[in-house]
């Protein structure tokens, strides 16, 4: 016969035990000790746990896992911040390799980026000079409008409405094609900054294709 306080002890456990298994009947056994220091248990994640470890436990009461603490609203923006830190680094380098590689199809030599930025500048020299001539003329125009008005020097107001709005054209003419002649050298500036930019690009890419094929 069982002594009366070991019996207690022996429902107890027994009380224990049936309850685990229960538990295990309905699916996952979840345990851990709160803030308070009692140890829970139940069929789901424990509320009063959320903050701290819990472990769900396998029907034989060993521990198939450990789940770690739910974070904070705080702790989850910072994690979902950094989360889309990395996949916007990730598309960025995919992106990058993407024009890497269209770059080295485009120039698959020295020669063949060379000729491209010849080509490049040679298209905008030839808008410069075409835009030269142009500026020749209006400053032809410019001489003769002057000449023109050389007869109401002692009173330039006397000077015909025609002739002065003539040489208000003129000058607007003359300084809006000196502003696009002016873009135009900026333009060709531009062309050699990025074909420089590329070629610094380019020489690593030959570099390991040529490795790449030895």
């Amino acid at each position: 016969m069982i002594p009366s306080r070991s019996r207690f002890r022996w429902l107890i456990g027994c009380t224990l035990v049936l309850g685990v298994w229960g538990l295990a009947q309905g699916g996952g056994i979840y345990t851990c000790v709160d803030a308070k220091g009692r140890r829970l248990t139940s069929d789901r994640l424990i509320t009063e746990c959320l903050d701290r470890e819990q472990y769900e436990l396998n029907p034989s009461g060993t521990v198939r896992r450990v789940i770690p603490p739910s974070l904070t609203a705080e702790e989850r923006a910072r994690a979902e911040a950094r989360q889309r830190a990395e996949a916007d680094a990730r598309t960025r380098a995919a992106e990058e390799r993407r024009k890497e590689q269209a770059m080295l199809i485009r120039y698959p030599s020295p020669d063949a980026h060379q000729h491209a930025r010849t080509e490049a500048l040679r298209q905008v020299q030839a808008v410069i000079e075409t835009g030269q001539r142009r500026e020749q003329e209006l400053e032809k125009q410019r001489q003769a409008i002057l000449a023109e008005l050389e007869f109401y020097q002692r009173d330039p107001s006397r000077a015909p409405q025609w002739l002065q709005q003539r040489q208000l054209d003129n000058q607007q003419q003359i300084a809006a094609q000196r502003a696009f002649l002016d873009d135009q050298r900026r333009e060709i500036e531009r062309i050699n900054q990025r074909f420089d930019e590329e070629l610094a690009v380019l020489q690593r890419l030959w570099k390991e294709r040529d490795q790449a094929q030895r």
